[in-house]
């Protein structure tokens, strides 16, 4: 069983920036496939990041507006939210595809974007 943790929520006002990490329990976790996601109170989870094996192909959902980047440093993939909006508000998790297709969670890490 793989572990993923999410470290760097948080308290943070509109405008500022958010630095979120995704560790895994693998050293495996360098050819995974990894996804942030957010989960907004009261909705469904939806996909704000994606990054393929070693780093490459990282793509976005248009709403992100090129506030968010995802990238991969030191065996934990990184997501960081840039002019955050309180609309940003939400529970955000990491989650990794492995070479057989199986799909792991974080518990996810909050951001709450209020002044």
């Amino acid at each position: 069983q793989v572990h993923l943790v999410e470290s760097g929520g948080g308290l943070v006002q509109p405008g500022g920036s958010a630095r979120l990490s995704c560790e895994a329990s693998t050293a495996a976790f360098k050819n995974y496939r990894v996804t942030w996601h957010r989960q907004r109170a009261g909705e469904e989870r939806e996909l704000v990041a994606g990054l393929g094996i070693d780093g490459g192909g990282a793509r976005y959902p248009y709403f992100v507006e090129d506030r968010f980047v995802i990238f991969r440093h030191n065996d934990k993939v990184w997501l960081q939210i840039n002019s955050l909006r309180p609309t940003d508000t939400a529970m955000y998790y990491c989650s990794a595809v492995d070479a057989y297709g199986i799909q792991y969670w974080g518990k996810g890490t909050m951001v709450t974007v209020s002044s």
